[in-house]
């Protein structure tokens, strides 16, 4: 890959990763409930979905997925399902301050989570299947290629989420106030719940 070609990608990859999405939301409502330390074990879980993504495109999977309608439709809604339920959860959250004495946050949780919610978007599956072959060379080694689009999208992705939830760690000192924690809960449920409807009645991509 020269260097035109992956400045073009890394390019596209900040586009990709600075678009709000789930990714954004799951970011953002850790970042302010737990901190950008606990965040971040959200935010590693999202690389690791990109990381399985990336193998799904590799092993010619993604291409079978655009393909069928049923297997399309049936990710799409498991990952729908999934965000509304991670709404519902949020949205009847308890009514804790942050300085309460409360048992600290279970980091594999965290993480899992970050996998499914980007796990469960076929969307970012055939994205990915349609932009990243466009930077393989067919005529050069694709194992070298792809480690290059594996560090470059986790590493864009992961810095841009990362700001996301350190702005809104920033915003924890709100946390104090029962009303603004209620508040603060329904806002990132109505978003997870917004952004699985989306999903749900969302086409596939052309």
């Amino acid at each position: 890959m020269t260097l035109t070609v992956w400045l073009g990608f890394l390019a596209a990859s900040l586009l990709i990763a600075v678009t709000p999405g789930p990714g954004a939301v799951i970011s953002m409502s850790t970042g302010m409930r737990h901190g950008y330390w606990a965040a971040l074990t959200a935010i590693l879980g999202l690389q690791a979905a990109i990381l399985l993504h990336l193998l799904i495109v590799a092993l010619g999977l993604g291409a079978l997925l655009a393909a069928s309608e049923v297997g399309f439709t049936l990710v799409k809604f498991l990952g729908a399902a999934y965000l509304v339920w991670l709404g519902i959860q949020k949205w009847r959250a308890p009514i804790v301050p942050v300085d309460a004495n409360v048992p600290p946050v279970r980091r594999k949780g965290l993480f899992l989570q970050g996998v499914l919610v980007n796990l469960t978007n076929p969307k970012a599956i055939i994205f990915i299947g349609a932009l990243v072959p466009q930077f393989v060379n067919p005529a050069m080694p694709q194992i070298p290629q792809y480690l290059l689009i594996a560090v470059t999208l986790c590493l864009t992705d992961l810095l841009v989420m990362s700001g996301y939830a350190l702005a809104a760690s920033r915003l924890g000192h709100w946390l104090h106030d029962p009303l603004a924690i209620r508040l603060q809960n329904r806002a990132f449920g109505g978003l997870f719940v917004s952004a699985g409807a989306l999903l749900a009645i969302s086409s596939r991509p052309s």
